[in-house]
């Protein structure tokens, strides 16, 4: 006699600090949150080197994951009580898209694609992730990979999971100034759903809707400024980019530096975007990256025979960061030489070795690309209008020009020793 085994219960709640309870919507989706490609996100942090200025922001790439999957069901609500059809299997595949759109993002990501896996971007990894979890689950994911790629038919879908008034910005305005307790991110997340609407297969949102448009356009430059460009938020993640930069220098040289397994692939050889896509066991390791491989290397690099290696390991560790100058100039070249000097006094380098002590570099800040992806007002006469013509507010415009700011970072001690 064969007994069946007990089904699992798959209709699971999360409690979400942010949202409140957070229903998971269908079995398949459950499988996927179960996945190890998703699990692995509980242990990337959402925002990088940021808790070494914001204590709280400790949270991570599966909450923001979770926390899109939740609102984009909010809008699809929103959008089919407006009579716009959406079916069962079109709402599950947009919500596989979004809770997927992050996938492919390594341990402190921006510093990383900078560095061990140089020439491919998080979005090519999340599309390679997406096409092998569709394998895994017998193509039951073809509907959510054509919305991610932008080959669906019904093109308000994608702009739900990717464009300037997105699930994804949505989400993580709102979970970011939460962790931060950073309060001029706060955006009327809800209003704003509650505002969209699609004409002639766009995402638009009502007139009514145009104040909560200009804060959530405002709250993300200013975020910008006091949470993801903060000038210390900017010196933790520069040094983590020089370490890893030294790392890899001196595992190409043959000397083999300590490593977890995965980590040790990457930091010893050099992979191509072309390699990283015809070869399997390259998304195969990069999938078990997490933050903890990177930071445990860091702790035992701290004691290693190269000087600069050692010291700036040690220098993350003690959170004795980079002093960071940043102005609308560039800096003066005889600030720079100096600074270089000091350096290679101090720590018997050559110019070029001098670099990972002190160097310049851009950082750009840009709200609201005009044209790229625009975000369309529905106007009471019916018409559309771009939400920069549409609003009174002279600042939208400003938000639309990129700023761009020079940097300036060295060692504190560089200073001190003039």
């Amino acid at each position: 006699m064969c007994l069946s085994l007990p089904r699992l219960n798959k209709k699971k709640i999360i409690n979400d600090p942010v949202y409140g309870f957070i229903t998971i919507p269908s079995e398949l989706i459950f499988d996927l949150i179960q996945h190890p490609y998703v699990q692995r996100m509980r242990y990337i942090k959402q925002l990088g080197m940021t808790h070494l200025v914001y204590p709280g922001a400790l949270h991570t790439r599966f909450h923001h994951a979770i926390g899109a999957m939740h609102l984009m069901g909010l809008a699809v609500e929103t959008l089919r009580s407006k009579g716009h059809s959406i079916s069962e299997e079109e709402e599950e595949a947009v919500t596989i898209a979004i809770l997927l759109h992050d996938i492919g993002h390594g341990p402190f990501s921006h510093a990383l694609e900078h560095t061990i896996v140089e020439g491919i971007s998080h979005e090519h990894i999340s599309a390679l992730l997406m096409d092998n979890l569709n394998r895994q689950f017998g193509g039951k994911m073809d509907m959510a990979l054509s919305i991610f790629k932008k080959r669906y038919p019904k093109k308000f879908l994608y702009q739900l999971v990717s464009g300037q008034l997105d699930i994804d910005r949505m989400d993580y305005l709102s979970r970011d100034s939460f962790f931060t307790g950073v309060s001029e991110g706060v955006i009327s997340f809800d209003r704003i759903i509650k505002m969209l609407d699609v004409v002639n297969d766009q995402l638009v949102v009502e007139e009514k809707g145009i104040y909560s448009i200009e804060k959530f356009l405002i709250a993300r430059r200013l975020m910008y400024w006091q949470v993801y460009l903060h000038k210390t938020v900017i010196a933790a993640e520069q040094m983590l980019v020089k370490i890893l930069e030294r790392a890899k220098e001196i595992s190409l040289t043959g000397r083999e530096l300590f490593a977890t397994p995965c980590f040790a692939h990457f930091l010893n050889k050099s992979i191509s975007r072309e390699d990283f896509t015809n070869d399997p066991q390259h998304l195969e390791k990069f999938s078990r990256l997490d933050d903890h491989d990177i930071f445990t290397s860091i702790k035992v690099w701290a004691k290693d025979e190269d000087l600069i290696l050692s010291t700036l390991c040690q220098h993350l560790i003690d959170r004795n960061l980079y002093q960071v100058e940043i102005s609308n100039e560039q800096p003066l070249a005889e600030n720079i030489d100096t600074l270089v000097n000091s350096a290679g006094i101090q720590y018997n380098v050559d110019e070029d070795d001098a670099s990972y002590f002190v160097f310049t570099d851009t950082i750009k800040n840009n709200a609201y690309s005009v044209g790229d992806g625009n975000i369309n007002l529905l106007m009471k006469d019916g018409s559309i209008q771009d939400i920069t013509i549409a609003s009174d507010n002279s600042n939208l415009e400003a938000l639309a020009k990129t700023v761009k700011k020079y940097i300036l970072c060295y060692l504190k001690e560089l200073k001190q020793s003039e």
